[in-house]
């Protein structure tokens, strides 16, 4: 038995070929909840581990698209780079760096390793009037001449445009705005706060739809996101998810259904409350699925959606992989599999990026099992 049912005989699987998948038939057959020949696998992670892991394999430091073949990653991205004019200055004194929608960072060292966090949050008191002025980048400013040839040089693989901070009000507005002040301008109806969510929206709608039309139809799927959880519940109440944010991201979702591409919603936190509005605005897939938070278990999302909703993620940062041994890792990984793999629907992944603190040997084993038991 092949891929959670199909036998050799099984013609309608498409399996009885006894060749192995294309990634991109595998990612494909996931998304449309159907077995294939081993669950396809995704990867995200910190700079530490993910520079740990190249060394590992005797990989040069920028060689990243060796370390997705090296783990038999399925999946790779692609999108248009950015060619504008820088609108925000970096305040090099404080070691800020600011991004093109004005998001400031600072990096921030811990015992095992380090990241850019937000800070200074510029348009938490902005007016609307400051709002309207503040620069954004442009969808006149990015370049997509590249887009063809990056889909032909990633043929294979299973290809996607966007991330989880595509379409994401909640997170990426509190980047600016904090997320409080983004919570209350939602329950509120704060002009300035809404007019920040639909200035930015706007600009990434229009950036993936060009992006889209630049790939000619080769793109397999639109990767959106959302943070709606906490470990212990949501975030906002349902109604005013069904208020605000529903209609925003139906937007994207009825932009995939367009150029007739999957939707996949990366959610953090306990999330599997929306999910029933997710199947009826069109969403295929759900991402990150943090076994630890209320309600996102591998075997209640089985039991509640498989077969309507594939999924992606499951493999905490939290768990195992960054506190346990190898062998702890290798049954947590292999008992997620057991329960997910059934029938299809499922991508291993982890639950977020791979934090620092994960040893080298647990991430390589990890991914080990994912490939010998998936």
């Amino acid at each position: 038995m092949i891929g959670g049912g199909c036998s050799a005989v099984d013609l309608e699987c498409g399996l009885c070929h006894h060749r192995a998948m294309t990634s991109r038939e595998r990612v494909l057959r996931a998304l449309a909840c159907e077995p294939s020949d081993r669950v396809p696998i995704n990867y995200s992670a910190n700079a530490g581990i993910d520079r740990r892991l190249k060394e590992h394999f005797g990989l040069e430091a920028g060689a990243y698209e060796g370390l997705l073949q090296a783990l038999h990653v399925d999946f790779r991205g692609v999108g248009p780079g950015y060619v504008g004019p820088k609108l925000h200055a970096d305040i090099p004194e404080r070691g800020v760096q600011v991004d093109d929608w004005g998001i400031h960072r600072m990096w921030i060292e811990h015992p095992s390793g380090g990241y850019w966090d937000y800070c200074d949050f510029p348009l938490q008191h902005a007016t609307e009037e400051e709002i309207a002025a503040w620069p954004m980048p442009s969808p006149d400013h990015h370049d997509y001449s590249g887009i063809v040839e990056a889909c032909r040089y990633f043929d294979a693989f299973g290809l996607y445009v966007g991330g989880a901070g595509l379409a994401d009000v909640i997170n990426s507005n509190g980047m600016l705005r904090t997320m409080e002040q983004t919570l209350v301008d939602l329950i509120t109806n704060d002009p300035a706060g809404l007019l920040l969510i639909r200035r930015r929206l706007a600009v990434q709608l229009e950036t993936t739809r060009r992006t889209l039309e630049a790939a000619k139809g080769r793109v397999d799927f639109l990767w959106m996101g959302e943070d709606l959880g906490t470990q212990r519940g949501p975030t906002i109440g349902l109604d005013l998810y069904r208020r605000q944010l529903r209609p925003m991201h139906q937007q994207f979702v009825d932009l995939a259904r367009s150029f007739n591409i999957p939707v996949m919603v990366h959610t953090c936190g306990s999330s599997s409350w929306a999910y029933e509005d997710f199947i009826e605005m069109g969403v295929s897939a759900v991402d990150t699925l943090q076994p630890e938070a209320a309600n996102m278990s591998p075997a209640y999302l089985k039991k509640t959606f498989g077969g309507r909703l594939a999924f992606h993620g499951c493999i905490s940062t939290a768990g195992p992989v960054a506190t346990g041994t190898v062998a702890d890792v290798a049954a947590d990984c292999r008992q997620t599999l057991d329960i997910m793999k059934p029938g299809g629907g499922y991508c291993f992944a982890p639950t977020h990026a791979l934090q620092d603190n994960s040893p080298t040997e647990n991430v390589v084993a990890m991914y080990d099992t994912a490939l010998k038991y998936g």
